[in-house]
């Protein structure tokens, strides 16, 4: 294999195992649905690690880094016997998984085992990509580096619109490693590897009822309602989300679902519902006499899912058009008007990516959503939204919201012994509701969520003391590992103190490269939460997003190949100027583009800093 491909091969595994292990990990460990970050900084820890090693050794006396696909073994086959479910700790978070038992080992043991395994499992190929950088001309192997990982974001993303089951995921990932470690005709190298990585197939064996969405692990089950008639259990990632049964069990179990039809003048001619799931919402709408429903779900598989299995077929009304869309976008790119808009309870129960702490509604109940929604509204119309808040100063923010957009105090129904149920029902018009109880103002209502801090689901506006505990293990753990590393490579070198303190001056010869670096992963994560609101939170946006920062990166490098750079204080005005765009351009007027002129208008802004 040439060494160009070889370069190729280990940056598509770096960023595919990258990918998959976010994926898998974040569905069967819940903390990482809240914590996912840490894989993703358990990565790129990996990756560095095996840069380092690489530099370490010379091309002849080095071995394979058979530690990986080992590592990657014991990571799975620990995480499938011992899956975790998580209990909500501290007040100041939400985490909707509160009241499930808590399985598995607990949060101090797991994270930092996790974070260690991944950095082990990375670190292999790393440790490729590294020497192979040392064989070549930096900005060529850069070149080649790049677009690896650019073939492994679209593999993964199109194995994800398929789809795809965690065999297939790692079953490739397999196929790489036996590739890169059987040089030279090694078969004992070859055997070895295929031996270690057959021990996947039974962690990852399929169990029925299970199917992967672009955001999910899918978990089914079908049981019999109190009706007699077929109800769904729905999990996704380990937690409880949607009971699919049929529309007259749900009103006689839980009579709120309509609440929001009592509680408006009249019957709802046009309606639109956001999170419409399995179709519960939509066939209970349909009963209660709405002429035409827009049923708005951001998962292409759960609303497919519905789909075969409502009871009362809901999906198959001539009068409900399926839209499969971000609820935020689809109000941002629809001129409709509505006599009820409904928020079904749609939270997400998962992150947008390992790149951010946007949830897929965080940007749908900010007070901007808010004001779209009401813009949304025919005459004499109406905004509800349901949900269990969990917590009772969530239901007062998201009153609160609804009376500052409103201009008057919804109507509310709200059991704080059941997990803070609430019913939240305003009037376009303080005519057009109905109220036999009204949310009432204190003075310790928690302000807004805003596009500009989007986390409705935080209290106050800090970093709550677990993330900063988080946090500092996470940085405190990374720095031993490097210091320990170069270390070792001075005691292999032969080299004592003198070396070791050589390696770490060597190493603040480049804090340049640091601070950029630091600021690289900051201006991507800008990136994918500000596309997550120009147009919606879903997975086919976060691809388009690290592919285009990648594709930048790839136009750096082949521009600076071919033409002098210009002066670094050139190239810093260049910086600077980018940034001060992103800062200046009002993200309300990009929203009042077309959709194709803002994605342009959007990409140039975004990538010119990355570029540069």
């Amino acid at each position: 294999m040439s060494i160009r491909m070889r370069l190729t091969l280990a940056s598509t595994l770096m960023l595919f195992l990258e990918l998959s292990l976010i994926r898998w990990l974040g569905a069967n460990v819940v903390h990482l649905s809240y914590f996912s970050n840490f894989v993703l900084l358990g990565s790129f820890l990996g990756i560095g690690l095996g840069f380092l090693r690489a530099a370490s050794a010379t091309h002849s006396d080095r071995p394979m880094p058979y530690y990986a696909p080992i590592a990657l073994i014991g990571l799975i086959g620990f995480v499938s016997a011992y899956p975790v479910t998580v209990n909500r700790a501290g007040s100041d978070v939400i985490f909707f998984t509160a009241g499930l038992s808590t399985s598995g080992p607990p949060i101090w043991a797991t994270l930092p085992g996790l974070f260690l395994a991944v950095a082990a499992v990375l670190a292999g190929a790393g440790e490729i990509v590294g020497a192979c950088f040392r064989q070549l001309p930096r900005l060529e192997a850069y070149r080649f580096d790049l677009v690896g990982s650019l073939i492994g974001i679209a593999s993964f993303t199109g194995l994800s619109f398929l789809g795809a089951p965690p065999i297939v995921w790692f079953g490739i990932a397999a196929a790489i490693f036996i590739l890169l470690f059987g040089k030279a005709g090694s078969s004992v190298s070859v055997a070895v590897t295929i031996t270690l990585l057959a021990m996947l197939i039974y962690p990852l064996r399929h169990n029925t009822g299970d199917f992967w969405s672009p955001y999910y692990k899918v978990s089914t089950e079908q049981r019999v309602d109190s009706l007699g008639g077929a109800q769904w259990e729905v999990d996704v990632n380990g937690v409880p989300h949607q009971r699919l049964t049929s529309a007259a069990t749900r009103e006689k179990e839980e009579p709120y679902y309509l609440y929001p039809y009592q509680h408006i003048p009249k019957k709802p001619g046009r309606m639109l519902i956001v999170g419409a799931g399995t179709g519960t919402d939509v066939a209970i709408a349909l009963q209660q006499g709405a002429t035409h429903v827009d049923a708005v779900e951001i998962d292409p598989t759960l609303q497919r899912f519905g789909a075969q299995h409502n009871p009362d077929h809901a999906y198959d009304d001539p009068r409900v058009t399926v839209h499969i869309n971000d609820g935020r976008a689809f109000l941002q790119q629809s001129h409709d008007k509505f006599d009820l808009i409904l928020f079904a309870l749609p939270d997400s129960l998962t992150l947008v990516s390992g790149a951010s702490s946007l949830r897929l509604e965080s940007y749908l109940f900010t007070k901007q959503s808010m004001e779209s929604a009401r813009s949304h509204l025919a005459p004499g119309g109406a905004f509800a939204m349901y949900n269990f808040y969990r917590e009772t100063w969530l239901v007062d923010r998201l009153a609160g919201t609804i009376s500052d957009v409103f201009g008057h105090d919804p109507c509310l129904y709200s059991q704080p012994q059941a997990s803070s149920l609430a019913v939240m029902v305003a009037g376009d018009t303080p005519a057009a509701q109905t109220c036999d109880n009204t949310w009432v103002r204190t003075a310790a209502v928690p302000r807004p969520a805003t596009d500009d801090k989007p986390f409705l689901y935080l209290r106050y506006s800090s970093v709550p003391q677990l993330y900063r505990a988080a946090l500092a293990l996470i940085m405190l753990g990374s720095l031993l590992a490097v210091l320990l590393l170069l270390y070792a490579n001075s005691r292999a070198a032969g080299g004592g103190r003198r070396r070791y303190v050589a390696q770490l001056a060597g190493m603040w010869s480049y804090r340049d490269l640091f601070l950029l670096g630091a600021a690289f992963l900051l201006m991507e994560t800008r990136s994918v939460t500000s596309f997550a609101l120009l147009f919606g939170t879903t997975w086919l946006v976060n691809a388009l997003v690290f592919g285009g920062v990648l594709v930048a990166v790839l136009a750096a490098v082949e521009v600076t190949r071919r033409i002098a750079t210009p002066r670094l204080p050139v190239m810093y005005g260049v910086l600077l100027a980018g940034l001060a765009l992103n800062w200046l351009v009002p993200t309300s007027w990009l929203l009042g583009l077309d959709f194709f002129v803002r994605l342009v208008v959007a990409s140039v802004i975004a990538f010119v800093p990355i570029f540069a």
